[in-house]
């Protein structure tokens, strides 16, 4: 406290909707859900892809996909391109994929709801490129998962709540053991017992992407630096 003022921190870090509603005003939101939408959007982007996130799989996501002329991904396991990022690493540039996920999409269309700045996506891959793309502007990381994920990028930004410095410190333990902690989770235990070990392999990398999902009207797109 300084001349009987509160310090607003710079970078706060929180979890899922309630965390996102009480920080995301007037701050760039960075939403992280490794396994899998954050991983397999930045994944998709980065190779050029235009995602289109949907929190719904079903005749209402077909029918996004229609409208914004765009196709859509199959269920896990059951089409060329999924929610699985291993099914994205060779998509076309210029694709237009609408994503269904119920926990990053509906992260993303409410951060914006709730007037935020900027709504990007981390993830481990990213996590160096998404904290400089920040730099030293007002955000809220918003883990949808493990909330020691996040703290791969508030690790990397200064003037952080003791939140943010409690999941940089999480991140900063694990940070040689990435896959190890995330294989152990309950839902990189799911994915591997349903074949898709792979999956967890390509989130656990960490800093192996500079790709920035930037959220443009309703569709993520390679951020400019």
């Amino acid at each position: 406290m300084v001349g009987g003022a509160i310090h607003a921190m710079n970078v706060l870090c929180d979890w899922g909707l309630q965390g996102l509603r009480a920080s995301a005003r007037n701050r760039i939101v960075v939403i992280v859900d490794v396994l899998s939408f954050s991983t397999a959007t930045t994944i998709a982007v980065g190779r050029g892809a235009t995602i289109f996130p949907c929190e719904w799989n079903d005749d209402r996501a077909i029918a996004l996909a229609k409208e914004v002329r765009a196709e859509l991904a199959s269920k896990r396991g059951q089409g060329k391109f999924s929610l699985a990022p291993a099914s994205l690493r060779d998509v076309p540039r210029g694709l237009r994929l609408v994503l269904p996920s119920p926990n990053g999409s509906t992260l993303a269309y409410l951060a914006r709801e709730l007037d935020a700045s900027a709504v990007v996506i981390g993830c481990l891959r990213n996590a160096a490129a998404v904290a400089r793309w920040v730099g030293d502007r007002p955000a809220a990381v918003i883990a949808a998962g493990e909330k020691w994920s996040a703290g791969a990028i508030t690790s990397r930004l200064a003037d952080r709540s003791h939140d943010a410095e409690a999941a940089a410190a999480a991140f900063e333990r694990l940070r040689d053991k990435t896959h190890d902690a995330l294989t152990a989770s309950r839902s990189g235990r799911e994915l591997i017992d349903l074949g898709y070990p792979e999956d967890v392999d390509l989130a656990s990398e960490v800093d192996v992407d500079e790709a920035v999902p930037l959220l443009d009207g309703n569709a993520f797109t390679l951020a400019t630096p």
